[in-house]
């Protein structure tokens, strides 16, 4: 008998956006029981490492306005964006940094007391509001501590979600493990949030915490529900080695240079308005392209690189502004960016794509919505600018957590009722197929081929073969006799938690590799060499992965409101 606990609202995730839903549902209705789900403690998710800024237009008065900051975005995005929803975002933005400010939130401020913002790429005014160089962090400590004050918000710290329950189509819950004790349960509600957060940790070299694997995407796939845009994956240009951990942007946008070998700004000869301040996914390339010309450094490591200078901002705004890559410089590669250059690459930072949903968060299953770096309601289209994922985290975190409310308030929301099959099959899935394994390959070192693949064949720049080639490598993995646990405890068994993940991160691969094998252009992050240009004619739509032996791809239009796709230069 599995034990079963019941709610009002499920939300999946801790990060900004599972936090920023919990406190909206709470708000919403404080007669309801929240529950935030995660597999790490609270403050442990990955939220807390975003370092640049939350993009907002906060001062009109002086020469901003809201239709440049959606100009700005949809540009950024190759034109892919739904356009409604950038308009969204950027209306709903201003809101929720002023609530945070409330909520005690300590931005950094300029000398008359107002709120700071910085420069950061793509955009045409400085709009990366900012703490330090550590906002995600804060931004979390803020809303954890608001979220405290609400007794109808229950915190079931270091549960693994596995599967989503449904009846016809209506979200029912999901069947968690509680890590301390290795007992299963059914956590059943009439609605839900999925805000797991990102998959780029199917890459090797990359910024994401090591918890950060796609288990809600997964969840979400396995229950029919469709993946939008997988493969469009953001590297961010600056990632030092060989940890892959992020330099901000906010480095450039406090007048860093990018410079190579020969000690040239090259970004000149790629955008020469923007310079290091273009988009990411430009910037990435150049910074390729100086690699592969011969113009780059050697790691020690081995690894090719470029270099970002920071030494001619000087030491006393660099410990104002930029303490944390201080830090990290300091603490993981060795240098202290006060006095040296320090060695970068592209890196993996952000997936574009997530779950299916609408403007509103909503998924494709009735009382189901996704919010954060695991949806996709289209705003980034093919390249997110910086300092606008915390955004839509904050504002999607609140647009979901009330419509979620409100559906687990009314009528529509019926008693929950599971069937005993569905919860079956799962606990088959995992301790019979999983736990239960006997496989021969060590799913450790079947990870490490994996992300090596993806850094391989489906990183800055792809074509045809090298992603057929990936495609074949990710079959064989999955067809290897991988599937085992050799640890037996129950308590704490993060032995099978992470060869869970690993199944995981297998299905999302192959969509990745799919994905960028049927788009047959370059645009934004997905940049194709044998198909060099964008195809506005055959491609100016999204792409959809349904869950199958091998994922059914399908195709969604692309909402345009007022501005026709154009050339992007910066």
């Amino acid at each position: 008998m599995v034990d079963s606990i019941s709610q009002d609202v499920l939300i999946i995730g801790s990060g900004l956006a599972g936090l920023r839903a919990a406190i909206s549902s709470a708000a919403t209705n404080e007669k309801l029981e929240i529950a935030v789900v995660s597999k790490v403690q609270v403050m442990r998710s990955h939220s807390v490492s975003a370092e640049g800024g939350t993009a907002a237009v906060l001062f009109e008065e002086e020469g901003d306005n809201q239709e440049s900051h959606i100009y700005d975005t949809i540009k950024g995005s190759d034109f892919l964006a739904d356009q409604d929803v950038a308009e969204r975002l950027v209306h709903d933005t201003p809101y929720e940094i002023y609530q945070l400010d409330h909520w005690g939130m300590p931005w950094s401020r300029r000398n008359d007391g107002r709120i700071d913002q910085r420069n950061f790429g793509g955009y045409s005014f400085p709009r990366a509001t900012y703490a330090q160089d550590k906002v995600g962090f804060y931004e979390m400590q803020t809303l954890y501590d608001t979220s405290l004050r609400f007794d109808n918000i229950r915190f079931y710290n270091e549960w693994f979600c596995t599967s989503i329950l449904s009846d016809e189509n209506s979200f029912q819950g999901v069947t968690a493990i509680e890590m301390k004790t290795g007992n299963f349960f059914k956590l059943l509600a009439p609605a839900g949030i999925i805000c797991t957060g990102g998959a780029g940790r199917i890459y090797s070299f990359s910024t994401y915490a090591y918890s950060s694997t796609p288990d809600g995407l997964d969840m979400a796939y396995r229950a029919g529900i469709g993946l939008k845009d997988m493969e469009f994956v953001q590297f961010h240009p600056t990632g030092i080695l060989p940890s892959g951990i992020l330099i901000t942007e906010g480095a450039r946008g406090e007048g860093g240079y990018l410079v190579n070998s020969e000690g040239e700004r090259f970004m000149k000869k790629y955008a020469p308005e923007k310079l290091e301040l273009a988009s990411r996914d430009i910037v990435s390339r150049a910074m390729i392209r100086e690699i592969q010309q011969g113009r780059g450094f050697k790691h020690e490591s081995g690894a090719d690189c470029l270099k970002l200078d920071l030494t001619h901002l000087g030491a006393d705004r660099i410990k104002e502004r930029l303490a944390g890559i201080r830090d990290i410089g300091i603490k993981f590669s060795g240098v202290d960016v006060i006095d040296d250059p320090i060695e970068i690459t592209p890196v993996c930072h952000y997936m574009m794509g997530g779950i299916h949903t609408n403007i509103e968060g909503a998924s494709e299953m009735r009382g189901l919505w996704a919010a954060g770096e695991a949806a996709c309601n289209s705003v980034h289209g093919a390249n997110r600018l910086g300092a606008n994922s915390t955004s839509e985290c904050l504002v999607w975190g609140r647009i979901t957590g009330e419509n979620a409310a409100r559906y687990a308030s009314s009528s529509k929301a019926a008693s929950v009722a599971v069937s005993p099959q569905q919860v079956l099959e799962e606990e088959k899935r995992i301790y019979d197929g999983i736990f239960r394994g006997s496989g021969e390959v060590n799913p450790y070192q079947l990870r490490r081929d994996l992300t090596d693949i993806m850094d391989a064949k489906a990183h800055v720049f792809r074509d045809e073969e090298g992603l057929q080639e990936g495609l074949r490598k990710v079959m064989a993995l999955k067809s290897s006799s991988w599937k085992h646990v050799d640890d037996k405890a129950k308590e704490y068994n993060t032995n099978f938690i992470n060869v869970m993940e690993i199944d995981s991160m297998l299905r999302i691969a192959d969509i990745v590799l799919m994905g960028a094998l049927s788009r047959q252009e370059s645009r934004g992050a997905h940049a194709r060499t044998d198909y060099p240009r964008r195809d506005d004619v055959n491609f100016l739509k999204h792409t959809l992965a349904y869950y199958g032996m091998q994922p059914k791809l399908a195709w969604h239009p692309v909402t345009i409101t007022r501005y026709a796709p154009t050339e992007r230069k910066y």
